[in-house]
């Protein structure tokens, strides 16, 4: 047998007990001929109980929790699992002795052990027959003794009294169970199915609402008979009792408890909203029930919906949990579940929207339209993430904006810059006051659709605090192996994201941790050239801006002369926020002349944007003049694009000691320091004296000062200033170079090859020196973006040397020999 349940019931309770112990059911006659059989052992171990009797053939469970009651339980178990039962005389005793418990009790059979969590013991006892203490033999570790059987007097089977005596407790048994709301009724059917006389008598004796002496009194009785009179006489008087205790809470009478006060109250209060025109609950309730039809669930969301609604029609109104049960059920039918938007896969037409809103970006433009075309084949495509990255004002957000409006789709936006909260992303949970959803889950409910362009802006100016890391957090919204079943704490339910087209936005990836960086396809945009600027401002910032002015094209006009005037002489910048500031400020000055009846030119002239603007305030850097040596033009990238820089480097007596200055990084002071012991190491191949170089102190300079500036890219310029000083040998005209090098003369690739290239393109340099390595970084540059420019790719610094310098000496030249 298997997890069966031993049932003891008295007067006001009845506990059941499941364990896995082999135990027999209720008792039959048969039993107990066998158990009558048994031999009882000549001693036993004798286990004191508090506040119980145990009565042979009834089955009990016990907690044992006094250190020599677990031994002797654990020893017997182990053993012969036979052991002797007796009750104290004083519950309150803590280590009985003898003299502390009666001498009958019962030998009793443990079935079964089971360890609690908190250190005690739950033992499955079976009585078997009465024995008496006849001697003790040890105290210690338990109380140890020679028992002797105490045999009982059974009437003969045909004493009609002593059967209508059974009949009756019996019966009495069955009225209390009825009668007492705290005892289920399948103890009735125990006591009907209880077959043998002696076990009915025991039984109900064991379980009845007595003191424990009053039941030891019951099992000090040696003739049955009079201990099942003596059981009925106490059975009459709890039926007794328990007739007067429903008998007076009949005559009670209670008119309303404090729940149904506030009930009636509740209801009065919503017929006077009713008669004043306000909406009540119940029509609040009815309304959402109705929304709730209409939604398109899949069961387990239906099922939640249903608990959380049944849940709020339990509160009360006026409890502050109820307004937050509300919203949160807004928000639930409020949420676009399974519903999409239907997406328009004419490529073409979307080709048009690109190239309309952007000039340029081809790459960027091809990427996203190569995502349609498998979005439009496959249907269900899980939408990769898409992260572009760029100087500021390059277009990155517009970009999400004109692929929205291609596909059809919805557009949202967040903006992540200094976000420092995960419950931003996730949401707060509901115990909180105040608590809300998530950005995520907002948007997705203003979106009203399931697949909007979703666009995650300035996502590397995430920031972490104590409340949390943001970045972390989407690290479950960015994958599409995850985004299926995204969980906000809010919602407490996963929400499905994987139709979402996100498009993430960052001006840097240095900042954005590893491993979010990885569930990102990362796309760069570089730079504008001043032509595509132009164009740009003549397409699209010169008519937006005359229209959020109040302003036609009649009323003002401007060339691309003009325009390119503005790009050169006041913006310096990879995107076109400020140019677009400049041609704002220059319609500013034509709407007020509009306004005022003014006599203005119609045609923006340079004269007129000098007035407006000012004198030029930026003048391109273009390339030094060779008649210097030690000046070298470098390329340089920076977060607004690429510029150019010049190394400059002086010579003066004194120990070979060596300068650098210019606000210079950790790797930049590097690169000269490999670049001066490079040529001490082969001065022979530039016809140099290695103990004259240590008698001259170097001094290199990077303009402007006040700008940090670090990177390897400047190592080969750094290189070929030192060797033209040292020779005084000329730099070739309108040349420039950027790579890194190494102490065995090897050129490095760098990056922002194109931003570099665009700016040596804006300071009229001819020729560029890179690694061979970068020549796969201009095959991917437009070709118009590099007319005019020579490129030559290098490997050994030799190499640089030999297309940077002239043979021909500088004038009045002191060279170094």
């Amino acid at each position: 047998m298997s997890n069966q349940k031993i049932i003891t019931f008295d007067s006001l309770s009845l506990q059941e007990f499941d364990t896995e112990a082999e135990l027999i059911p209720l008792m039959t006659p048969e039993d107990e001929e066998e158990m009558a059989k048994e031999e009882l052992p000549a001693s036993l171990p004798i286990l004191p109980l508090r506040n119980t009797v145990l009565f042979p053939g009834v089955v009990i469970p016990i907690t044992a929790g006094r250190d020599k009651s677990i031994k002797l339980i654990n020893e017997a178990y182990a053993g012969s699992k036979i052991i002797g039962v007796v009750a104290q005389k004083n519950e309150e005793e803590e280590d009985p002795t003898i003299n502390d418990v009666y001498q009958l009790g019962t030998v009793a059979r443990i079935l079964r052990v089971l360890k609690m969590p908190d250190g005690n013991i739950t033992v499955i006892l079976q009585g078997k027959k009465r024995f008496e203490i006849d001697e003790v033999i040890s105290e210690t570790p338990y109380i140890k003794a020679k028992v002797k059987e105490v045999s009982e007097s059974k009437p003969k089977k045909n004493d009609k009294e002593f059967s209508a005596i059974v009949d009756s407790i019996k019966e009495l048994a069955i009225e209390i169970i009825r009668e007492s709301p705290n005892i289920p009724t399948e103890a009735t059917f125990a006591i009907k199915n209880i077959e043998s006389q002696s076990f009915l008598i025991n039984f109900v004796s064991s379980n009845m609402n007595l003191s424990v002496e009053e039941k030891q009194n019951l099992l000090n009785m040696h003739v049955l008979k009079e201990r099942a009179l003596e059981t009925l006489r106490y059975m009459n008087v709890e039926l007794q009792k328990m007739e007067i205790k429903n008998d007076i809470q009949s005559k009670v009478r209670f008119d309303l408890d404090q729940q149904q006060r506030e009930y009636f109250l509740h209801q009065q209060m919503k017929t006077i909203q009713e008669e004043l025109g306000g909406v009540s609950n119940e029509q609040e309730f009815e309304e959402m029930r109705q929304r709730a039809k209409s939604q398109k669930w899949d069961e387990k969301s239906q099922m939640h919906f249903e608990k959380e609604f049944s849940k709020m029609q339990r509160m009360n109104p006026q409890a502050p949990d109820f307004g937050i049960q509300r919203n949160y059920l807004d928000l639930f039918l409020d949420l676009p579940w399974n519903k999409y938007s239907k997406d328009n896969f004419d490529l073409k037409h979307a080709q048009k929207i690109l190239d309309r809103d952007h000039f340029g970006l081809e790459d960027v433009k091809k990427r996203m339209i190569e995502h349609l075309a498998v979005l439009k084949l496959r249907n269900d495509m899980k939408s990769p993430i898409i992260c572009l990255t760029g100087p500021p004002g390059v277009g990155k957000t517009s970009i999400g904006k004109s692929v929205a409006e291609a596909l059809g789709r919805e557009y949202v936006r967040i903006s992540l810059g200094g976000l420092r909260d995960e419950a931003e992303i996730r949401g707060h949970r509901k115990t909180y006051i105040g608590a809300m959803p998530g950005r995520i889950i907002q948007s997705i409910k203003k979106a009203k659709t399931s697949n909007p362009v979703f666009i995650l802006d300035e996502i590397d100016k995430l920031s972490m605090s104590n409340q949390g890391d943001p970045s972390s957090a989407l690290l479950e919204v960015l994958d599409p192996e995850q985004n299926n079943s995204f969980y906000d704490n809010f919602l407490e339910l996963g929400y499905d994201l994987s139709k979402v087209m996100f498009i993430a936005t960052s001006n840097t990836m240095s900042t954005i941790q590893p491993a979010l960086r990885d569930r990102m396809e990362i796309i760069k945009m570089a730079g504008y050239t001043t032509e595509e600027k132009v164009e740009i401002a003549r397409q699209h910032l010169f008519p937006k801006q005359l229209k959020e002015h109040g302003l036609t094209s009649k009323d003002l006009t401007i060339g691309k002369k003009q325009l390119e005037k503005i790009v050169e002489g006041y913006t310096r910048e990879s995107g076109v926020r400020s140019l677009e500031q400049k041609i704002a400020q220059v319609i500013r000055n034509a709407a007020k002349s509009v306004a005022m009846d003014e006599e203005y030119n119609k045609k923006v002239t340079d004269e007129d944007i000098i007035k407006v603007l000012g004198a030029p305030r930026l003048q391109r850097d273009k390339a030094e003049g060779n008649e210097v040596a030690g000046v070298v033009t470098g390329l340089a990238w920076t977060s607004v694009g690429g510029d150019i820089l010049f190394i400059e480097s002086l010579i003066s007596k004194g120990k070979g000691i060596l300068t650098l200055t210019g606000n210079l990084g950790t790797v930049m002071k590097e690169s000269a320091t490999i670049a001066l012991e490079y040529i001490k190491a082969n001065a022979a191949l530039f016809n140099l004296d290695p103990d004259v170089i240590s008698k001259y102190n170097i001094h290199l300079h990077v303009p402007e000062g006040a700008t940090p500036k670090d990177g390897p890219s400047a190592g080969i310029a750094m290189l070929t200033s030192l060797v033209s000083l040292y020779t005084q040998r000329k730099i070739k005209k309108d040349i420039a170079m950027t790579g890194e090098i190494t102490l065995r003369g090897k050129v490095l690739p760098v990056g922002g090859i194109k931003e570099k290239i665009l700016a040596a393109k804006r300071a009229n340099i001819k020729e560029i020196i890179l690694c061979h390595e970068n020549k796969r970084d201009i095959d991917e540059i437009k070709a118009d973006y590099l007319n005019g420019l020579t490129f030559h790719y290098v490997k050994e610094m030799s190499e640089v040397i030999d297309l940077a310098l002239t043979s021909s000496k500088v004038k009045n030249a002191k060279v170094i020999d």
